[in-house]
C-alpha cells in the first residue's frame, strides 16, 4: 500500500487553490477508497464544480471520530519559490509543495492509515471528511456539516489536521470579515467643501476601528490562553477617487475581527454602524440625500475552546501522547464543527510557520508522527469506549 508520502506527492500535483475546482482531487481519494472497499459520499456546491467527500469506516448504528481536512490551497502566484510548488520535492528530510503543511499532509496520513482502520473490525467508525473552501472562510464544510445534522448518529468527535507540530490545541480565535462602502457626492475639487469626501468618512471609520481595537485590549478582557490574548480588529483593504481633481463619491474598506471564542464579534460592527448612524451620517445628508454607509459580510466562522477535560480532549491527549494543550492564531473549521454539536480538537502534522508561504514544506519526521498517532487511533477505535 501507498505511504503516506507517496500519497502527499500524488496529493500536491492537483492544483486546488480555492478558485480552481477541486473535482480532479476528490475523484483520486474516491478511487483509492473504492479500491480498498470504502464506500464515499459526494457533497457538491451549487455549481458543481467543488465537492467534499465523506466517508464511514466501520459500524454505522453508533457516532463515531471525524478526521477532517480541507483541500484547496491558497495560491502561489506571486510567490518566489524555488521548487515546483505542485510537484513534491523532497530534500534534507524536507517535502516541498503547495498544501504540504496546510494540509495535505494530514490527509495524505489519514488515507495511509485506511487499511490499519480496515484491518480488525472497529467498535467505533472513524468517518473521513474532506472540504472545500476552507481558505476562502470555511465555505464548503457547512452543507456537510448541514448533512450530517440530519442524521441518527451524530459524530462523537472530531480531530482537524491543520498544522499544530501535533502539538494537541484546543482552542483558536473566530473571525467575521466584512466590507463597508461609504456613498459620497462628487464635486469639483475647487468646490470640496460642497461635495462629500467618501475617502475621509471612510477614514474616520477606520480610525474608530482603532479605537475599538484599543477599547478590546484592555487587560481586562484577556484571554491568556491565546496570542496576542485578546480580540483584535484591522483593516486591510481600501479603495476609493478617480482622480485628485474630483471629491470621491465612493469609497470601500474591507475590516476583520479575529475574536476570542467567547466574544461576538457582531459587536464590533454595531459600535461602528452606531457611530455612523449618529455621529457621520446627519452631516453627510445635510450636503446630500443621495450618501450612505453600508455594511457587507464577507465571511464568518466562530471560534473555538474545548473543554480540556471534555472526552475528546482526553482522547486527543492519549493519541497524540501530550496533555500539554494549546491555541492556535489562525482560523479552522473546527470551530464550525462544535458549534454543530461535534466536540473538536486540532492536531495535525507541520507549521503554520510553513503554510502560505513560498517553498511550504512538511517534514518526513512530522509525517511519521501522524502516522504513529493515527494508528494509536485504530488501537482506540478497535477496543471501542
Amino acid at each position: 500500500m501507498p505511504t503516506s508520502r507517496d500519497l502527499l506527492a500524488k496529493l500536491i500535483a492537483f492544483n486546488t487553490v480555492s478558485r480552481e475546482s477541486n473535482l480532479a482531487l476528490i475523484e483520486f481519494i474516491h478511487d483509492y477508497l473504492k479500491g480498498l472497499g470504502v464506500a464515499c459520499e459526494w457533497d457538491y456546491n451549487a455549481e458543481r464544480s467543488k465537492a467534499n467527500l465523506f466517508a464511514t469506516i466501520g459500524p454505522d448504528d453508533r457516532g463515531g471520530v471525524v478526521l477532517s481536512g480541507h483541500t484547496d490551497v491558497v495560491p502561489v502566484a506571486g510567490q518566489a519559490w524555488t521548487v515546483e510548488p505542485f510537484q513534491l520535492t523532497e530534500r534534507d528530510g524536507k517535502l516541498y509543495g503547495r498544501g504540504s503543511a496546510d494540509m495535505k499532509g494530514y490527509i495524505a496520513c489519514v488515507l495511509a492509515t485506511v487499511p490499519r482502520f480496515l484491518d480488525q473490525p472497529l467498535r467505533v467508525p472513524v468517518h473521513l471528511a474532506f472540504s472545500y473552501d476552507e481558505e476562502v472562510g470555511c465555505l464548503g464544510v457547512r452543507s456537510l456539516l448541514a448533512e450530517l445534522e440530519r442524521r441518527p448518529h451524530r459524530p462523537i468527535a472530531c480531530i482537524i489536521g491543520e498544522p499544530t507540530e501535533l502539538k494537541p490545541v484546543l482552542g483558536h480565535k473566530g473571525k467575521l470579515a466584512m466590507r463597508c462602502q461609504v456613498q459620497g457626492a462628487a464635486c469639483h475639487s475647487a468646490y470640496a467643501p460642497q461635495g462629500v469626501n467618501a475617502i475621509e468618512y471612510a477614514a474616520r471609520l477606520i480610525g474608530k476601528l482603532g479605537e475599538i481595537g484599543e477599547q478590546l485590549a484592555r487587560v481586562e478582557l484577556h484571554d491568556r490562553r491565546f496570542d496576542p490574548p485578546f480580540s483584535t480588529v484591522q483593516t486591510g483593504v481600501i479603495q476609493g477617487g478617480r482622480a485628485l481633481n474630483i471629491v470621491p463619491a465612493e469609497c470601500q474598506f474591507d475590516f476583520e475581527v479575529r475574536a476570542l471564542p467567547d466574544f461576538d464579534a457582531q459587536q464590533v460592527v454595531e459600535l461602528l454602524a452606531g457611530y455612523a448612524e449618529s455621529q457621520l451620517l446627519p452631516a453627510m445628508r445635510a450636503r446630500s440625500a443621495e450618501t450612505g454607509i453600508a455594511f457587507q459580510p464577507l465571511s464568518a466562522y466562530p471560534g473555538l475552546a474545548t473543554d480540556p477535560h471534555s472526552e475528546v480532549a482526553e482522547l486527543l491527549a492519549l493519541i497524540s501522547d501530550s496533555r500539554e494543550f494549546g491555541t492556535v492564531a489562525f482560523g479552522t473549521e473546527g470551530g464550525l464543527f462544535h458549534q454543530a454539536g461535534i466536540p473538536t480538537v486540532v492536531c495535525g502534522p507541520g507549521s503554520m510557520e510553513q503554510g502560505h508561504k513560498p517553498d511550504e514544506f512538511v517534514s518526513q519526521e512530522q509525517l511519521d508522527g501522524c502516522d504513529a498517532m493515527l494508528g494509536r487511533l485504530a488501537q482506540w477505535l478497535q477496543r471501542g469506549v
